[in-house]
């Protein structure tokens, strides 16, 4: 029997959820993930449900709360430099790595350099202004700027902030992904790919007593009626992205709990321009009118009704309408099938055809289907490539791909959603976008601290960056979970991340 198969026949055969004696019990949390992750190292990953389990294993410097605040974790206090070129951080004392290793400030500048220098980190661009790290005792380490850096302390909440443990990473080397040691509650145990994750309780953890599960299971099920089936059945206790069609019954039920949260990302269309020789074979990669066109043809309204059920916001930006750093001088364009059909007669292409590369997750195959039908209307032809979601992340990689459903979970800043996308070879700009001017706005976005000033250059990055449309945004999820009713201490944090800390099953 497939893996598949045994995914799809998980309500029926409960037995078969769990395997290799992870059965289920009240010392179990197990959490249904809308996709595998990829790989699981901080500076190498790039998926959401990677940042899910990121959440049970790997502590950050530092975190956020449910209003966004930046709150600490490892780093129990911050200060900035008179000149704001320098960050200066008191450290957490006592916490050990899952190999009971030391964590110090000798351990933060290790894990700032490997985000950096290692080969292939996503993270690089995320820390490009920090210069060096500088240990000033074992609980006191200093980060030093090229320039001032708004987005810092955000991008310590996520894997630009989380330790590993040094002695482990330098001995795994690149392989470190498939057994981390981090410093978080949990530690990991095992990894079947495509069928679960298993961490158990790590007993010197520094906030051991917010720690009431002895594991956690992490499945991923890409099938939103099977997750959901399975949490019914009990086989779950918790399920991220429920899909949005079953949240009004669910709520009406009143058998689950529930939580919705509107999401700091995005969900959008992006579009290899210059990634590879598909931008030049394609008619969407070569003509930014034909982007035009195939953005004019959709109706954001009605993808958010068909696809989300109205749990979303439409949006055309990487920040959501609703936020104070979206540029209203770029509002969302209408639906204009008239004027699309006229951008193509410009651009000298008829019934352009491209292939929309799709994760198989229920949310983007829906999305490709909406987004097919909407843009026949215009003429495009648009075919639809379906795959497991690491797999197409390594195809954006390479390139290999014309349009490319993908969503972002997001960033409290909202350069986290905007520089690793748009700023020339950064690791993130799957679309292949490169222009000097948008660099040159979006470095000093970073540099600028006062919040005006910065809204004034974003929406200068706006008009740059929505005329060449590498990304055409569609909507701003709603984190839609469902859990069980005994399960208490679930945060409703907009990043969408389960925070393992503080949850506890009622008797």
């Amino acid at each position: 029997m497939t893996s598949i198969s045994r995914r799809l026949l998980r309500p029926f055969l409960a037995a078969a959820l769990l395997a290799a004696g992870c059965a289920a019990s009240a010392q179990t949390l197990r959490v249904g993930l809308a996709e595998d992750p990829d790989v699981l190292d901080p500076s190498l990953a790039r998926s959401f449900v990677g940042r899910v389990v990121f959440a049970g294993l790997c502590d950050k410097l530092l975190d956020i709360d449910e209003k966004l605040n930046i709150v600490p974790q490892l780093a129990t206090s911050y200060q900035w430099s008179a000149d704001n070129k320098s960050l200066t951080m008191k450290l957490r004392p006592g916490v050990t790595f899952h190999d009971g290793e030391k964590f110090d400030a000798a351990a933060v500048k290790f894990n700032i350099e490997r985000h950096k220098n290692m080969p292939g980190s996503n993270r690089r661009g995320e820390l490009a202004p920090v210069t060096s790290v500088d240990v000033i005792d074992p609980a006191t380490v200093r980060l030093n700027l090229s320039a001032p850096f708004s987005p810092l302390l955000a991008q310590l909440t996520d894997r630009a902030g989380m330790m590993v443990s040094p002695k482990a990473a330098q001995a795994e080397g690149d392989k470190f992904g498939a057994r981390p040691v981090c410093s978080g509650p949990y530690k990991f145990v095992e990894r079947v790919a495509q069928d679960r994750i298993v961490l158990e309780k790590y007993p010197n953890y520094w906030n051991k007593d917010a720690i009431h599960f002895d594991k956690v299971v992490y499945t991923p099920i890409p099938d939103a009626t099977v997750r959901l089936a399975n949490l019914r059945s009990g086989q779950l206790d918790f399920i991220e992205r429920l899909a949005p069609s079953d949240m009004e019954k669910i709520v009406a039920e009143k058998k689950l709990k529930t939580s919705s949260i509107t999401e700091i990302g995005y969900q959008g269309i992006t579009i290899n321009v210059g990634k590879s020789d598909k931008a030049k074979a394609s008619p969407l990669g070569r003509d930014a009118r034909v982007r035009e066109a195939f953005e004019l043809s959709l109706d954001r309204k009605g993808l958010v009704q068909v696809v989300m059920d109205n749990e979303a916001i439409v949006g055309n930006q990487w920040v959501a309408p609703t936020s104070s750093w979206y540029a209203k001088n770029v509002p969302v364009p209408k639906r204009d099938i008239a004027r699309a059909k006229a951008l193509l007669k410009e651009a000298g292409v008829t019934n352009p055809s491209f292939t929309l590369l799709t994760p198989t997750t229920s949310d983007a195959q829906r999305i490709a289907l909406v987004v097919q039908a909407m843009s026949r209307e215009a003429g495009f032809d648009v075919k639809i490539q379906a795959a497991e979601f690491a797999t197409t992340l390594n195809m954006a990689d390479k390139g290999d791909f014309e349009a490319y459903v993908l969503a972002w979970s997001g960033r409290p800043d909202p350069d986290g959603n905007l520089y690793s996308f748009d700023v020339c070879k950064q690791p993130l700009n799957y679309t292949g976008y490169c222009d000097t001017e948008t660099d040159n706005l979006i470095k000093q976005s970073r540099e600028v601290l006062d919040p005006a000033q910065r809204r004034k250059v974003f929406e200068q990055v706006a008009v740059k960056v929505l005329k060449e449309r590498p990304i055409v945004y569609l909507y701003h999820r709603k984190w839609l979970w469902a859990y069980s009713p005994k399960l208490q201490g679930v945060r409703d944090i907009p990043d969408g991340l389960l925070r393992v800390t503080g949850l506890k099953m009622a008797p």
